[in-house]
């Protein structure tokens, strides 16, 4: 019964902000790494598996909300999916402490960006009406 506990409130940690598009994957691989002791290869392959459902939900949803700019979505998408598989493919052959290290490098990195980003003014698209 605790091990059901601890994995379904993984599950609501890393599906909420899923949901709203933020990445759940990034919260869920962690928690099942460092709470779960489960390894960096399957914590990443549940985090594919989880993210399907949550990708379904979160994408019906924006789409009728009228979030979700039709226009470049195919250039978006075909790449996106080839180097998905590509990264699939390859994390086979890679160690799991390798991937960890990879995946901690990436965390890292995103967050410094994202701290970044609206100090340097990069990637920020602030509505038009909006005053600063």
């Amino acid at each position: 019964m605790k091990d059901f506990l601890i994995y379904l409130l993984c599950g609501l940690s890393a599906g909420i902000p899923g949901g709203m598009g933020m990445g759940g994957g990034t919260l869920l691989i962690p928690i099942l790494t460092i709470f779960c002791n489960v390894e960096q290869r399957l914590s990443q392959e549940a985090n594919l598996v989880s993210f399907i459902p949550m990708a379904i939900i979160a994408v019906i949803i924006h789409f009728k909300n009228g979030l979700v700019k039709k226009q470049g979505l195919l250039t978006l998408i075909l790449p996106a999916l080839i180097f998905a598989i590509g990264g699939g493919l390859i994390t086979k052959f890679i160690d799991s402490q390798i991937l960890k290290r990879i995946f901690g490098g990436f965390l890292i990195a995103t967050s410094v960006f994202a701290f970044l980003a609206d100090k340097l003014k990069i990637g920020v698209n602030k509505p038009k009406n909006e005053e600063n």
